[in-house]
């Protein structure tokens, strides 16, 4: 959990500062309402959305690498197997494995609420000439929103190939 309160203190401070002193409070509250609202999509959205079918392709663009630095990633399972040598990362068992799934479907669907926030304050940002902070939150965007999302979408291939198994 302290890896996730890193990142988000990281990358949604910048946001919060932004919204509070630059903004609206009536457009950050549509900004919100819109964002959320893809709360409702279902699942089916997210696997239309998904941009392949292929893991190869998600470790061409190095979406492992950011899973490194996960709240269930390569460096925290590494010192759990340390502490805990029988550590599995996912259970052989095939209810476990599908809660897994639904789980990647439901961080997904989080990370792409806060990408069309993001986008859309990044749009309010450079239409307002505040260039600095819109080419922040676009980084930040990357960083904290599609990577994730899409590390979501190689997990799930990862999850169903080995449900195959």
């Amino acid at each position: 959990m302290i890896v996730n309160l890193f990142w988000t203190a990281l990358l949604l401070v910048p946001v919060v500062v932004f919204c509070y002193s630059w903004m609206e409070k009536e457009l950050f509250w549509i900004f919100f309402a819109i964002s959320t609202s893809a709360i409702f999509f279902p699942k089916r959205f997210f696997d239309r959305i998904q941009l392949s079918k292929n893991a190869d392709f998600y470790k061409r663009i190095r979406v492992g690498f950011i899973n490194r630095f996960t709240q269930n990633g390569d460096i925290i399972n590494g010192l759990l197997r340390k502490k805990y040598p029988d550590y599995k990362v996912v259970s052989p068992k095939r209810i476990l494995v599908r809660k897994l799934i639904e789980q990647t479907y439901v961080f997904e669907k989080f990370h792409f609420i806060l990408f069309l926030f993001f986008t859309l304050i990044t749009v309010y940002a450079i239409v307002n000439s505040y260039f600095g902070w819109a080419t922040l939150f676009f980084i930040s965007n990357i960083i904290y929103n599609i990577y994730p999302a899409l590390l979501q979408q190689y997990i799930r291939i990862r999850l169903k190939r080995a449900m195959e198994k």
